[in-house]
C-alpha cells in the first residue's frame, strides 16, 4: 500500500452503485485521460502506372530532378535524468489538479475491492432534508478554524486551524492496486490533518511514499439509494481503500446513524473502521472513516467524508471528527466540474 498526499488532476468516476468496499466517482478507473485512439495509416500509390502509349521508339526519359538540400542535423538529444534513488524521488497516493483544458495525474500505488454487505448492521431511516443556512457558508461556523468549500458539489464545512486545505479542483484518493485504471475511492476539494505523516519506500524502488493522517473531502454520489447507502459505501470503500487492503474481512461498519448538521442538513452517517491490518510497512496499520449522507440544493445525493489512522499519537479524535461532522453545511448552487467526479 502507498501513501497519499494532497494537490494535483483529476480522473473519470467509477460508477456508484457499488457494495461496500466499491466505490462510485471517485475512487473514485481511468485517471482522467481519454484512451488513444489510432488512426488508420493512408497509404498513397508510390508511382502511377504507365498509360497506354501509340507504337514507335519511347520518348526520352526526363532529365533526372535536382538534389535535394540534405538537413541540417538535429542536435543530439540529452539523455534522460536517471530514476531517483535512495529516497531522492517520492510517489503520492492518487492525487489530481484539475483545469478546464487538461488532467495530471500523479503516480498512484494504492487500492481497493468490493465487498457484500454481509457484515453489516441493520439500517436507519436515513431521509435527506437539506435546509441551507442564513449564515455566509464560505465563512467558518467555528472561531478560528478554516471553511473548506467545494463548488462542484455545493457543499461546505469547517476544519481545525492546522489543517491544510486544497483547492476545490483537488481529487485525492487510492486506486486498485492490482488494476492502476482503476479509481476505487476518492474525494475533491480535500483538507488534509499533516499530509506527509509518515514517509516510507515502500517496495525498495527507490521512490518515497507519503502518507496523511487524517483527510476530509466531499463527493457526488450518482446511482445512491439513500442515505444510508451513500454513508455505508463510502465510508466502508475508504477504510478498505486507504488501509485494509486486500483483506475484505479486516473491515468492520455500523449501522447507520440519522444526523443533523448545526445547519439543518439531514441525513445519515456510518463509521467504518479496520481491525487487524497487517503492517507492511513502518505506515501501515489500521485506521477509520466516517461518512456522511445528505442531498445538495439540486436534491442530488453526495457525501462527506474523513478517514484516518488509528491507534498512533496525534491521531484525530472521535470528538474532533464529529465537531468537522457538525459544521457540514450547503453553499449554494453546485457547478460541476467536466473532469470532477
Amino acid at each position: 500500500m502507498t501513501g497519499q498526499q494532497p494537490p494535483q488532476p483529476g480522473p473519470q468516476p467509477q460508477p456508484y452503485g457499488q457494495q461496500p468496499y466499491g466505490q462510485q466517482p471517485y475512487g473514485e478507473q481511468p485517471y482522467g485521460q481519454p484512451p488513444y485512439q489510432n488512426t488508420p495509416y493512408q497509404d498513397t500509390p508510390y508511382g502511377q502506372p504507365p498509360t497506354a502509349g501509340s507504337f514507335g521508339p519511347p520518348p526520352p526519359p526526363p532529365p533526372p530532378p535536382p538534389p535535394l538540400p540534405l538537413p541540417s542535423p538535429a542536435p543530439p538529444t540529452p539523455p534522460p535524468p536517471p530514476r531517483p534513488r535512495n529516497g531522492t524521488g517520492r510517489r503520492t497516493t492518487l492525487v489530481a489538479v484539475c483545469s478546464a483544458a487538461a488532467v495530471l495525474v500523479t503516480a498512484v500505488v494504492t487500492a481497493a475491492v468490493v465487498l457484500t454487505d454481509e457484515a453489516g448492521g441493520g439500517r436507519a431511516a436515513g431521509g435527506s432534508s437539506p435546509a441551507p443556512s442564513a449564515a455566509d457558508p464560505s465563512k467558518p461556523s467555528i472561531a478560528g478554524w478554516k471553511t473548506v468549500v467545494n463548488p462542484q458539489h455545493g457543499t461546505a464545512f469547517d476544519v481545525p486551524p492546522d489543517w491544510e486545505v486544497a483547492a476545490p479542483t483537488v481529487f485525492s484518493g487510492y486506486e486498485d492496486r492490482a488494476d492502476p485504471k482503476k479509481v476505487i475511492i476518492g474525494h475533491t476539494a480535500p483538507a488534509f490533518h499533516k499530509s506527509k505523516w509518515c514517509s516510507v519506500d515502500s517496495n525498495g524502488d527507490g521512490m518515497i511514499s507519503d502518507f496523511t493522517l487524517a483527510s476530509a473531502g466531499s463527493k457526488g454520489a450518482d446511482g445512491a439509494t439513500d442515505t444510508d447507502d451513500v454513508a455505508r459505501k463510502t465510508a466502508t470503500a475508504w477504510v478498505y481503500g486507504a488501509y485494509a487492503q486486500p483483506d475484505k474481512s479486516a473491515v468492520k461498519w455500523d449501522d447507520p446513524v440519522p444526523y443533523t448538521t448545526k445547519s439543518g442538513v439531514r441525513g445519515s452517517y456510518v463509521k467504518a473502521r479496520s481491525e487487524g491490518v497487517r503492517r507492511t510497512h513502518k505506515c501501515a496499520g489500521d485506521g477509520q472513516a466516517v461518512a456522511f449522507g445528505f442531498k445538495n440544493s439540486k436534491g442530488d445525493f453526495v457525501a462527506w467524508d474523513f478517514y484516518g489512522r488509528t491507534g498512533v499519537p496525534g491521531a484525530v479524535t472521535d470528538e474532533t471528527i464529529m465537531k468537522i461532522l457538525s459544521t457540514v453545511r450547503l453553499a449554494g448552487t453546485p457547478s460541476p466540474h467536466p473532469l470532477l467526479p
